[in-house]
């Protein structure tokens, strides 16, 4: 299971830094200027304060000395409700994933192996509690074999859109959650898709917990192609995910994924999740982690590498 396509987790080292709101006593002139986003040193904290972010966008970028901690989709399956700030873009990159399944039986055996490299999600800050998603999946290679036989198929993957809106939570407070409508587009070749457009929304959530826990959870409802190719079903898709701050700029995170379809037939798939994020930079993170198969439908276990660079 590639986590860079399933709704892939919160951002443990990257969440939680508080905004303290400055007084400020001026005349009538300078009180009409605070309807306008204003930066002004925090004497007391001694750190740079926004005033109001909202008047930030995509050609009016918030100033960085006020940008939000990094907080990527992932690297696991439980999405982050913090969104790209206003002007500024991310990218998440997830270098290479590779998935491995086998299922036998007394009259047939199945092996199954995927690679991705170089899926992308390219996000752009439109408001301040907006932001726009582009992921491609730019290098597919599947492998699979059953029976004596074996197919192989590579190359280039589906594309996503995705526009995520914070509802709460961006700047300030202890819990964040946000909503995410997507649309997927066919622009994979042969065997590397459904030939199919497909979509659904994403609601993910997050809280702080104490001695710096994080709890995120995600609930997500699909509209996906029928096996038969004749219509649509929905498929409702959930995952916790528990994150700690471990030392320095290391986090680590465990997670259970949980996939139920309503097609006739389709069986239930849970994974078990876990992964470490480490910060190089205030800009720049590494993350790489392991999902285990729960379930016969699930696959056995997939392994990736991340980063993340925001600009």
């Amino acid at each position: 299971m590639d986590p860079f396509l399933v709704a892939l987790r919160p951002r443990p080292a990257i969440h939680g830094l508080g905004r303290t709101w400055a007084k400020m006593k001026k005349s009538l002139c300078c009180l009409l200027a605070l309807a306008l986003p204003v930066v002004r040193a925090n004497a007391a904290a001694g750190e740079p304060t926004v005033i109001d972010k909202s008047g930030f966008h995509l050609f009016n970028p918030t100033p960085t000395e006020s940008l939000r901690q990094l907080s990527i989709d992932g690297p696991g399956n439980t999405e982050s409700p913090y969104t790209v700030d206003a002007g500024h873009f991310q990218l998440e990159l997830s270098l290479v994933s590779y998935t491995h399944d086998r299922e036998s039986s007394a009259d047939a055996a199945r092996r199954f192996d995927a690679w991705s490299i170089g899926h992308i999600a390219l996000k752009a800050g439109l408001l301040n509690q907006l932001d726009a998603q582009l992921v491609l999946e730019t290098y597919n290679l599947i492998d699979e074999r059953a029976n004596g036989s074996r197919v192989t198929h590579q190359g280039f993957g589906d594309t996503i859109l995705r526009f995520k809106y914070n509802l709460w939570g961006n700047d300030t407070g202890p819990t964040a959650f946000a909503v995410m409508p997507y649309v997927k587009f066919p622009t994979g070749g042969i065997g590397l898709g459904n030939n199919s457009v497909e979509g659904g929304l994403i609601l993910p959530f997050e809280t702080a917990l104490a001695a710096d826990f994080y709890l995120g959870f995600t609930t997500r409802f699909d509209a996906l192609r029928d096996e038969d190719e004749l219509g649509y079903h929905t498929e409702f898709i959930n995952s916790i995910a528990l994150s700690h701050n471990l030392f320095g700029d290391l986090a680590g995170y465990l997670e259970f994924f949980s996939a139920v379809s309503t097609e006739r037939g389709a069986p239930w798939l849970g994974t078990f999740d876990a992964g470490l994020i480490y910060g190089l930079s205030d800009n720049v993170q590494l993350d790489a982690g392991t999902n285990l198969g729960l379930t016969h439908s699930a696959d056995d276990w997939n392994v990736f590498l991340g980063l993340a660079w925001r600009f």
